[in-house]
């Protein structure tokens, strides 16, 4: 539970305001949410305006070094070529790639080939071939602030079916988008993306799913994209995550490379696909930061 303030006290998100006039309607709403058993944010993950104009700072980079992969990604590079975009991109813009060493993974970005669901490790020995659909999924630390997205790229000509996964993919992310918003669930989010997956005869990985973003890489809360609408945690302004559902052609389950430790895999080899955005909760709607 958070510390009690009193009514004539400086506000705890820092506006200067005095508690009465600032957030204690909003914080009174949350308890009441609370007391019918939802479950709700703490204040250590509803942002600040000054944090929000931070991680927007860090956005713009992360959205620069995408942007910088789409125009260089082609048929017969290799994926430690898009590595060596990210890192040169993200360094020139003053900052950080966030996976690079984080726990371990030995990269400054995630590239997934076809079955390769997320976590993709880039090589010299992994060549882009034509047909591929591949998710480049890019990380950015910028004076302390996250930021997190990812695209997919179909290189060259790929087949209908691929095509149509990518596609539907985002749209699920777009489904998803609309129905986040102040006091709603993230279950609405989920249950959105979920129903249009399957009704395009596909299913969502269950295991792994979004999170909370921008004053650490990974942050409360976690984000299920098989959940169901009016179910878990509270929307409230100030809230920062990402939709990022991850969605396979066959089945949803999926197994992780014993070797590397990192790279995850659709079960039965059939293509997955991924997009990502971060988006702000805001007071009438939200605000996509990053894409």
């Amino acid at each position: 539970m958070a510390e009690k303030i009193g009514r004539n006290d400086p506000c705890w998100c820092g506006s200067g305001k005095k508690y009465k006039k600032c957030h204690e309607a909003f914080d009174e709403k949350i308890s009441y949410y609370r007391s019918q058993g939802h479950s709700v944010p703490e204040r250590s993950i509803i942002k600040t305006p000054a944090q929000i104009e931070k991680i927007k700072e860090s956005c713009k980079v992360n959205i620069a070094v995408l942007d910088a992969v789409a125009e260089q990604i082609h048929a017969g590079m290799t994926t430690q070529e898009i590595d060596d975009i990210v890192a040169a991109k993200t360094k020139e813009m003053g900052a950080v790639p966030a996976p690079l060493n984080y726990e371990g993974f030995p990269k400054s970005v995630c590239t997934s080939i076809n079955d390769v669901v997320c976590h993709g490790i880039p090589s010299e020995k992994v060549v882009l071939k034509e047909g591929d659909i591949v998710n480049v999924d890019v990380s950015t630390i910028l004076d302390g602030y996250y930021s997190d997205s990812s695209r997919m790229f179909c290189i060259g000509s790929v087949s209908p079916e691929k095509q149509k996964l990518v596609d539907v993919v985002r749209e699920c992310v777009e489904k998803g988008l609309e129905q986040v918003k102040p006091w709603g669930f993230l279950g609405d989010m989920g249950q959105a993306v979920n129903d249009h997956a399957t009704a395009n005869g596909y299913q969502v990985v269950k295991e792994i799913g979004g999170h909370g973003v921008g004053l650490e890489f990974h942050e409360d809360p976690w984000v299920s994209y098989v959940s169901k609408a009016g179910e878990e945690m509270l929307l409230v302004p100030g809230m920062i995550f990402t939709i990022e559902p991850m969605v396979n052609m066959g089945t949803h389950k999926v197994k992780v490379n014993e070797e590397d430790g990192w790279t995850v895999t659709t079960a039965d080899g059939q293509p997955s696909a991924q997009w990502e955005i971060m988006v702000l909760v805001t007071e009438t709607g939200h605000e996509v930061l990053c894409y």
